[in-house]
């Protein structure tokens, strides 16, 4: 579905990645681990349009999309759920849902059906429709981001730390419903986490990104079992 080819990223004159090569297939879920600074989100925003590479190109389903900007790669099916969650703080729980289908032409009905999905998945939500959305918990906002994105039908999701800054127990909620939308809806998800062990826990693929690298890449449940990337990334 998304093949990243040997692209090359910098920021003015510093290089950010080096010939990063990653895919994705249908219905996967990948995650991509490494320590701050590594490139994961920089390799995200590049896959969104927001970086251009130098070299290298990106595909999707078949089509060229390193060339698009963000708001057409979005229209492709291509969601991004940005690290710190950065949902409209002014704005209710049901304004900020309705701002993720901007980019859908959907009916009224079509708009109140996907509003109610969201509401399904996540029914503290639906009891905060009319809050404003930078009074929520930090919990609750990452459940917002994650609804706001559910919200233009995406063909491929895309995380960002979503467990950053949360409480284990309201990090176990998330990886579950990440995993929950990638079973009933068949949305193939790529997750780019420090916690490695619950990225890798939940995830077919794993690459290993350092300092603009892949170093490492397999089937996550053998990478768990790695010396090299107990040592590294798990404690042990």
């Amino acid at each position: 579905m998304l093949k990243v080819n040997g692209i090359n990223v910098f920021y003015g004159n510093v290089q950010a990645l080096f010939d990063v090569s990653i895919e994705v297939g249908d219905n996967e879920i990948v995650s991509i681990i490494g320590a701050n600074g590594a490139g994961k989100t920089t390799l995200m925003k590049t896959i969104m349009g927001i970086n251009r590479p130098a070299k290298g190109d990106i595909t999707y389903n078949g089509e060229i999309i390193s060339n698009l900007k963000a708001h057409l790669v979005v229209g492709r099916g291509i969601v991004y759920i940005p690290e710190g969650r950065e949902v409209f703080p002014q704005m209710s729980v049901l304004e900020n849902l309705e701002m993720g289908a901007f980019c859908k032409k959907y009916s009224k009905a079509e708009l109140d059906r996907h509003v109610e999905e969201v509401y399904e998945l996540f029914p503290r939500l639906k009891e905060r429709a009319k809050q404003l959305a930078g009074t929520l918990s930090g919990g609750e906002q990452q459940m917002l981001a994650i609804g706001r994105g559910m919200m233009s039908d995406p063909r491929l999701l895309m995380f960002d730390e979503p467990s950053l800054g949360l409480a284990p127990v309201i990090v176990d909620e998330m990886f579950d419903a990440i995993v929950k939308i990638n079973r009933t809806r068949k949305t193939p998800v790529v997750i780019v986490e420090q916690n490695a062990f619950m990225a890798m826990s939940i995830s077919d693929r794993t690459y290993v990104l350092e300092v603009g690298h892949i170093v490492g890449s397999g089937p996550s449940q053998e990478l768990l079992n790695s010396p090299d990337i107990k040592k590294a990334y798990l404690g042990g």
